[in-house]
């Protein structure tokens, strides 16, 4: 992508005011979508983004500057430029880049740009097709695709010299469902960390129809009641809840800074002892996954709480500095437009002993809560609010009628104490998460579990 010795000195000019640590992000990005609506194709979109961050350390103090002009002259021109917000003496560094070898875990078999644009229109028809004819109450599609592949190369004055390929696809699907002046949206959006044999596979029909059977299930479904009540949060998607709720305060973003509520409690009980979780970045061919994370670094498999007890962070560079604990492989970003920090990869719930049966025959009254939807969290206190986007009361140990306009109240640790029952039904989601590095791709998940008491915000008294 950009010639070695153009690498070297540009990290040499970045460290000549005395910073401590320089490093060089470059990204090579295709990307292409598709949009229909209505069976109608209404969006085909491309384009290329190319350009470079540069990221200098002088302790803890930062500097990140990027441009999308990569001719060396520039390059070094970025690099001196960020370099005067460092003061110093200057730091004696000896380059030494060895070119790392990746044996990647994330297979690439089709490369989104071998295969046709009619045979991805294909694809969305087929989608539209299945939703649409579902039921008479669906009236309205909306079906899009999108494809890239990122090609990388991160190099810093510790040594890291890496490039790696990227491949992501990915199917949405959205079905409405009309009734007199009530609408109702369902939603499904499959994808995939790797080539588009993923998509080739797809039982597409499957998805557009569960979208369509969302959507006609809570227009007919009565709104839910308020009050306190047990709930049980579904597998799956489920795992948004821990995601937003404590993932982001597992990372040094937050702990570093004492802006968590995990912070400096490391080796205490924060959940029940019937929870474990982890993030994985190495899991193969999935959404959030990563050979390396954008710092250069192997992802790896983290164990964030075991048995209840809070065990480890997601640590970035900077935050390791801070926290004087080592990188986890977790620096994320966007684009080159953005400085890396700490991210999850693919975040979950660690599957228990009971089966979903069981849970739901073991409560006599409570919420189920089958596709949860979006809501906010304050990683500081950990206070969240989320929306249950398909839900049912549960009476007498089975499930009931459906519900909507459920809102879930609570506080993320609280939440995981109150955990009494996991099941053995793991499953992955995928998903998109915004942080001040940007949007990028993550997987959520968790088997179906039961919270012994939540605060539900509805529409009607219990």
């Amino acid at each position: 992508m950009i010639a070695q010795g153009t690498i070297e000195r540009v990290l040499q000019a970045a460290v000549e005011t005395g910073g401590d640590f320089a490093e060089i992000f470059v990204e090579d990005k295709t990307k292409s979508s598709l949009s229909m609506i209505g069976g109608i194709m209404e969006k085909a979109l491309s384009g290329r983004d190319f350009g470079a961050g540069i990221r200098i350390f002088k302790g803890f103090f930062s500097v990140y500057a990027y441009t999308n002009d990569c001719c060396e002259e520039n390059l070094i021109k970025v690099a001196r430029t960020a370099a005067k917000a460092i003061t110093g003496d200057r730091a004696a560094i000896i380059l030494d880049l060895q070119k790392s070898s990746i044996s990647s875990a994330h297979e690439i078999k089709i490369l989104p740009d071998s295969i046709s644009k009619q045979r991805k229109i294909e694809w969305l028809r087929r989608a539209h097709t299945a939703a649409k004819s579902f039921d008479q109450v669906i009236t309205q599609t909306n079906i899009s695709f999108a494809d890239s592949v990122q090609n990388v190369l991160i190099a810093s004055t510790d040594g890291v010299y890496i490039e790696d390929t990227r491949s992501r696809n990915r199917l949405s699907i959205q079905a409405m469902a009309v009734q007199g002046n009530e609408k109702e949206t369902g939603y499904m959006a499959p994808g995939y960390f790797g080539g588009l044999e993923y998509m080739e596979a797809l039982d597409i029909e499957s998805y557009a129809r569960e979208a369509a059977r969302s959507a006609k299930t809570v227009l007919n479904a009565s709104f839910a009641p308020s009050g306190k009540f047990p709930v049980i949060i579904d597998n799956g998607f489920g795992g948004v809840l821990f995601h937003e709720a404590c993932g982001h305060g597992l990372e040094a973003t937050s702990v570093a800074y004492k802006a968590s509520v995990f912070a400096d409690k490391l080796g205490e009980v924060v959940a029940s002892s019937l929870v474990s979780a982890y993030d994985d970045g190495t899991m193969p061919n999935t959404w959030g996954s990563l050979n390396v994370d954008d710092e250069g670094k192997r992802t790896q498999k983290n164990c964030l709480i075991k048995d209840g007890v809070l065990t480890g962070f997601l640590i970035d560079k900077l935050g390791s500095r801070r926290m004087n604990m080592a990188p986890t492989g977790s620096a994320r970003r966007e684009s080159y437009r953005y400085a890396p920090t700490s991210r999850m990869n693919n975040t979950y719930i660690a599957a228990g002993t009971s089966s979903p049966e069981e849970i739901i025959a073991d409560t006599e009254f409570g919420i189920y809560a089958k596709y949860m939807g979006g809501g906010s969290v304050n990683p500081p206190t950990g206070d969240y609010n989320f929306a249950v986007r398909e839900g049912y009361i549960i009476r007498k140990g089975k499930i009931a009628e459906p519900i909507k306009g459920a809102i879930l109240i609570g506080n993320g640790m609280d939440t995981l104490k109150k955990i009494d029952r996991v099941a053995s039904n793991l499953k992955h989601e995928i998903g998109m998460c915004g942080s001040v590095s940007g949007t990028v791709p993550v997987t959520v998940g968790q088997p179906m579990l039961r919270v012994t008491e939540l605060t539900v915000g509805g529409r009607k008294e219990g």
